[in-house]
């Protein structure tokens, strides 16, 4: 027998193993439903479901709307209904579902998408990575800390800190899926790089300048790194807002960042193409920042940088 302590058992399992569900539970039905208000389950995207929302003839409609809501976030209302089978059709804020089962029964239905944070992984012990860690939080990452004896308490914020940059050692203990930011900044560089591109990585970027990072791209695929894994390293990070500060250029990374896992334009006053990968943020870094100047910048060479003393890294 199913009950509401199984299914929140399955909510915490999925959680814990960072496995996006929907949360579906009964609202209001008509008999001959078999379900019942208040009945809920937990649906995956690949049909998995733990707990109880009727039969085999309400599932299908379940199923097709928890991919929906945990593609786009966004929690549904759904009524199925005696109808023809496979109708469907928008009734205000209500999603209808018509289905052919002799039980002919009405259900409502609430589909509420349950996403497990996005990871951030930051590389580096820069005052740009001690910035994107103590930020990155408060907009909903879960954030990893890399560096080379890296101290557990001068990172609060971090969920983790992995005191080793080397890939072997490292590697397995970074969160796949996740956006790696390299934020070395003249110290550790080529090892970060190496780590970044170890890893299973949704996006990598690299906090230096266009100049900088092009010589470090050549010598990374002169050693062996994968032409084309060293070609999608996204630098320089970050948006032009013209930052200056370390806190600001963690804000431009982070802005890019979450711009990128949202498949957002920008504002089409700045001259920015949609946050898809390395070539529109290189292409659009170029033409919004034209006039930019920083100490690791110049007209041709934009790049969001801090005085050369503290966070260029060269």
């Amino acid at each position: 027998m199913t009950t509401a302590e199984n299914v929140f058992e399955a909510a915490q399992r999925l959680q814990h193993d960072g496995t996006p569900y929907a949360l579906v539970s009964v609202i209001r039905a008509r008999a001959p439903a078999s379900a019942h208000p208040g009945d809920k389950a937990v649906v995956t995207v690949d049909g998995q479901l733990h707990g109880w929302i009727g039969g085999g003839c309400a599932q299908p409609a379940v199923i097709r709307t928890v991919r929906q809501v945990l593609s786009d976030g966004k929690a549904k209302l759904i009524r199925i209904t005696p109808a023809e089978e496979g109708m469907e059709r928008e009734l205000g804020d209500v999603l209808e579902f018509g289905m052919s089962c002799h039980s002919g029964g009405t259900l409502e239905l609430f589909v509420d998408p349950v996403l497990p944070r996005a990871r951030l992984v930051v590389i580096g012990a820069s005052p740009v990575a001690h910035s994107l860690v103590q930020l990155a939080p408060r907009v909903g990452f879960a954030v990893t800390l890399v560096a080379h004896e890296a101290e557990d308490a001068d990172y609060p914020d971090a969920e983790r800190v992995i005191a080793c940059d080397d890939p072997g050692t490292a590697g397995p203990r970074i969160p796949a899926n996740a956006w790696v930011v390299v934020a070395t900044q003249g110290r550790r560089d080529v090892q970060g790089l190496r780590l970044a591109l170890s890893v299973s990585a949704r996006q990598v970027s690299f906090v230096a300048s266009a100049k900088k990072a092009g010589v470090l791209k050549d010598s990374l695929i002169a050693s062996g790194s994968a032409p084309a894994a060293v070609a999608a390293i996204v630098a320089p990070a970050g948006y032009p807002i013209a930052a200056t500060t370390p806190e600001e250029i963690a804000l431009s990374v982070l802005a890019a960042v979450v711009s990128h896992r949202r498949g957002a334009l920008v504002s089409d006053d700045i001259g920015l193409e949609p946050a898809l990968g390395p070539p529109a943020v290189a292409s659009a870094l170029v033409a919004a920042t034209t006039a930019a100047h920083s100490c690791c910048a110049t007209a041709t060479e934009p790049v969001l940088a801090v005085p050369a003393k503290s966070c260029c890294g060269g």
